[in-house]
């Protein structure tokens, strides 16, 4: 029997009505959660709460103690797979985390729903249990950590949260999915043709994200570099252009020491959120 471990982070696939009516995020546990979803009876399912949060309450160190986590499940070798619940606002950039951090050719699945087990049409229990069957099919091994999501497999280093509350949320726009999930039968039909791996050194250090917009100057720069920022990420146009005021802020932080990554708008269908993660990983590993 294929065994998975599903570990649980909080989020909307986790909720609960308060007691005034509300939906109170990530307050379910994985075991509340395994059993309000039904999980298949045909693969042996260890369920491990990591967290209960609401995803945008993720921090670097709780991916960290994630990415930890994983490792340590993938070293007992009798694990073919892993399940991450999460919420879905920040699930791409976990996702991505996991999929540079992570070495093991086994698959990690990154899954969530957009409503509320609870709720009428939940996506929950649909996702919840095409992300298992993903995650210890052979046809996805060496496909690193993937995001399932309404039946299709995505890359984590593309997907996109694309709508607020759709349950097609999410999308990798200009590279599409992966596969697809049909009566918990997978069919892949394309795979990346390399992977990215940094190991991780430290806790990956301030990087800020900053904005190029009509008449922009370099006020948030320098804001960034008085409070310890050690990279910046400019959202230019076009091909990485800036307001021409930002220019000598931007220039000064660059000899500082400042590592400076602009991001193009032709590739915006990629998240500026993953860009920080990436930019993340290159200052730390070549800071060790």
């Amino acid at each position: 029997m294929k065994k998975v471990v599903l570990l649980t982070t909080g989020g909307t696939i986790a909720s609960k009505r308060n007691s005034s009516g509300k939906l109170a995020s990530g307050v379910m546990t994985g075991e509340e959660l395994a059993a309000f979803c039904g999980l298949p009876n045909n693969i042996n399912v260890i369920i491990d709460s990591i967290f209960q949060i609401p995803s945008k309450h993720m921090t670097f160190e709780r991916l960290l103690a994630l990415e930890s986590r994983i490792n340590t499940y993938f070293e007992q070798g009798d694990v073919d797979g892993i399940v991450v619940t999460h919420g879905t606002d920040s699930l791409e950039e976990t996702a991505y985390f996991l999929d540079l951090t992570v070495p093991s050719d086994k698959t990690i699945v990154v899954t969530g729903s957009q409503h509320a087990v609870e709720e009428a049409g939940s996506d929950a229990f649909v996702n919840l249990r095409d992300a298992v069957f993903a995650a210890c099919d052979e046809s996805l091994r060496g496909a690193g950590t993937v995001v399932v999501f309404n039946e299709r497999i995505y890359p984590a280093k593309y997907v996109k949260k694309e709508h607020a509350s759709n349950v097609q949320g999410f999308h990798a726009f200009g590279y599409g999915h992966l596969g697809i999930i049909d009566n918990d039968e997978i069919y892949v039909y394309q795979k990346p043709c390399r992977r990215e791996h940094y190991p991780l050194v430290s806790i990956p250090p301030r990087v800020d994200i900053i904005k190029s917009y009509l008449g922009a100057d370099g006020v948030f720069v320098r804001a960034a570099c008085e409070a310890g920022a050690k990279g910046i990420i400019l959202e230019g146009a076009g091909r990485g252009q800036v307001a021409p005021k930002m220019v000598e802020a931007i220039a000064d932080a660059a000899r500082q020491g400042v590592a400076v990554v602009t991001q193009r708008a032709r590739r915006k269908g990629r998240s500026t959120r993953l860009m920080i993660i990436a930019a993340v990983r290159m200052i730390s590993c070549s800071a060790a």
